[in-house]
């Protein structure tokens, strides 16, 4: 079955092999953009201004919203703070408004982050876990996944996308690792003990676009690993796959310092598992940490 989807986003790493996966598969793709539309295939919108064509969205079958600023930054910034949170939750609400107000009620793909569960130490977490703590991205993500409720109250197929880190040499965080570990200064976070949930990137879209494609999939939805590593597995397993020794681990307190208020998102402990995508029969073609990491670090045209 062709699908109409409608993509907010569109035009960053995941949104751009998300749209190309989608047509490839036969789907038909129309990116919201902020700037004029140089195709067909696009249509402006204006989340600042709170305008986005509603006949649009009536004419989709499924929207997706991947917008927002930039999580690399300043942590120690609060205008950026501001500006991570604000962007999520504007994109978010007025397409949650739209879809609700339409007629035929297009499913919404709700972007989000795996953060939103906070630290739970070594505790296995499912989509069914709780939310803790008061971290940035954790309080980020709560607003962020709230924004979307409009569209679930107005009874719409709502997916939220609880998004791990993506590892992919082109992309951040695998892109700057890589060049870490291979210059032999790579080393484990801390005690090395917190579970790390990630994702390879043709897991990512290959989930995504499952749960465009499947009618029956709604509520939240964890994309990573089925088994997350803690981050002394990770650091063992990339060191293996570049070569290299990791000799030089970051000691808590000093990373605490320079990471500021994205110290927990690294040090702190998620081990987390993909409880719900694994029900509506999604099968991921990297299971762990080091299938992930050969898909991530192949050579690329």
């Amino acid at each position: 079955m062709t699908l109409s989807v409608l993509v907010a986003g569109g035009s960053g790493f995941l949104g751009t092999h998300l749209r190309s996966e989608l047509s490839a598969r036969g789907h038909v793709v129309t990116s919201l953009v902020r700037r004029p539309p140089r195709t067909g295939a696009e249509v402006r919108w204006d989340p600042e201004a709170g305008v986005l064509d509603a006949t649009v969205v009536e004419a989709a079958d499924v929207v997706v919203n991947l917008a927002g600023s930039p999580t690399v930054g300043n942590p120690h910034s609060r205008r950026w703070a501001r500006e991570l949170e604000e962007s999520r939750v504007r994109t978010t609400s007025l397409i949650a408004e739209r879809v609700a107000a339409s007629t035929r009620k297009p499913a919404f793909l709700a972007g989000n982050g795996i953060s939103y569960y906070g630290d739970h130490g070594e505790t296995m977490l499912t989509e069914a876990s709780d939310s803790r703590g008061h971290a940035l991205l954790t309080e980020v993500t709560r607003v962020w996944q709230a924004a979307a409720d409009p569209a679930v109250e107005a009874g719409a197929r709502v997916c939220v996308l609880r998004t791990s880190p993506v590892m992919d040499r082109r992309s951040a965080p695998l892109q700057q690792l890589r060049l870490l570990f291979k210059a032999g200064l790579g080393g484990r976070l801390g005690n090395g003990r917190q579970y790390m949930p990630m994702s390879s990137l043709r897991d990512w879209v290959g989930a995504v676009v499952h749960l465009a494609e499947h009618p029956d999939a709604a509520g939240a939805f964890n994309i990573c690993l089925p088994v997350a590593p803690t981050n002394a597995e990770f650091t063992a397993a990339l060191a293996r796959a570049v070569h290299r020794p990791a000799i030089v681990p970051v000691p808590g307190p000093a990373l605490r310092l320079a990471a500021g208020a994205m110290g927990p998102e690294l040090l702190g402990s998620v081990n987390v598992r993909p409880a719900a995508l694994e029900d509506v029969g999604y099968e991921f073609r990297d299971p762990d940490v080091e299938t992930m990491l050969a898909t991530g670090l192949r050579a690329t045209s």
